[in-house]
């Protein structure tokens, strides 16, 4: 199963550790996943991996929503 996000799609970054002797290897940097419930429109529940910066942005929208009603 990939490193990536369901819903937004970010992956993972590749970058360089660098050493005090300005050594460089390559390193992966992973995004934070969780694994989370969806309730979908017909009832049904579906685990799907997602960031967890997505979930705090999904969090904000919500009660921003539930503010404005």
């Amino acid at each position: 199963m990939a490193r990536k996000c369901d819903i937004t799609g970010k992956g993972p970054l590749v970058g360089n550790n660098v050493s005090h002797a300005n050594n460089k290897t390559k390193r992966r940097q992973l995004p934070n996943l969780r694994s989370v419930k969806i309730t979908l429109e017909d009832g049904t529940t579906k685990r799907v991996r997602v960031a967890a910066s997505t979930l705090r942005t999904m969090k904000k929208k919500a009660a921003q929503a539930a503010a404005a009603v």
